[in-house]
């Protein structure tokens, strides 16, 4: 899956994208059937000047030791994440409002597909003038014949055009600045949104979890209980993991889960967490 944290030229890259501001426009409502309505996370602060009582935060055991070795791992940046990554298929000589659309296409590209596919569809794309404009004015046969093979390509090629003509007409052509407008557009979900956010808007917003983060989360126990979906890992990693590391976390275990930690015959044995790894001794 195409998914990237955002390194020291990421945050560079994205303070370029964050320049241009947006240009409100106007859409029919949509259904209210189709509005999701996703918890964000915000600096707390008590406006009446009382703090409340401090309490005991649950931290995973050995969590800081497994994270410092996960870095160790992923080192060498050799992941498909690091050459392929959502950072690496946009246009960087583009204007910032492309460039932002860019990103998010990818992003919607990128559900179920492996990075090699999504990276190399967006070339494609790119190849044909990936502006909101362009994918208007091309017709559904044509784009859904450049995006092949990506996932459910059919369905994105529905999505792609909806969104895009919601950004032309709602947002003047440029993509939300806010997670809670992101995943209101069709085809964008959760993780999706929080990576759009620290990468086109250079804003952490909260953790982007995807299948990597979640099955790697659920093995190292950085869940006080089992979560069977990415969005309750998501909110079981920020109730503890120190803010200023939710923008590294998705880049560093998404790599990882590529390369070591894999969904099916994990390299337990490669691995330099094995000896405080929960899951080690099953595998």
């Amino acid at each position: 899956m195409c998914a990237a944290g955002v390194t020291g030229s990421g945050r560079a890259a994205a303070r370029r994208l964050g320049r241009a501001g947006e240009a409100p426009g106007s859409i029919p409502r949509r259904s209210s059937r189709r509005r999701r309505s996703v918890p964000i996370a915000y600096e707390c602060g008590d406006e009446q000047g009382v703090s409340e009582p401090q309490r005991t935060r649950w931290e995973p055991k050995d969590w800081r030791q497994q994270l410092e070795r996960i870095r160790e791992m992923r080192r060498s940046r050799d992941a498909p994440v690091d050459g392929m990554g959502v950072e690496k298929c946009y246009d960087s000589s583009a204007p910032p409002q492309v460039m932002r659309y860019q990103v998010l296409l990818s992003l919607m590209l990128s559900s179920q597909t492996k990075d090699q596919v999504t990276w190399a569809a967006m070339l494609r794309l790119r190849q044909h003038g990936l502006t909101v404009d362009s994918i208007l004015q091309m017709d559904d046969a044509t784009l859904g014949q450049i995006i092949y093979p990506v996932g459910f390509w059919r369905n994105k090629v529905k999505y792609i055009k909806q969104t895009t003509a919601i950004l032309k007409q709602k947002y003047g052509g440029d993509i939300p600045r806010t997670v809670e407008e992101l995943v209101q557009l069709p085809g964008v979900g959760p993780k999706m949104a929080y990576l759009a956010m620290n990468i086109a808007w250079d804003s952490v917003s909260g953790i982007a979890v995807d299948t990597h983060v979640h099955r790697i989360s659920n093995r190292l126990k950085w869940v006080k209980k089992e979560t069977k979906y990415p969005e309750e890992t998501r909110v079981a990693l920020e109730e503890w993991l120190p803010r200023d590391l939710w923008r590294e976390i998705n880049w560093l275990l998404v790599g990882f889960g590529q390369q070591t930690c894999l969904p099916v015959k994990p390299r337990c044995t490669e691995c330099l967490n094995q000896d405080i790894c929960p899951a080690a001794k099953r595998h």
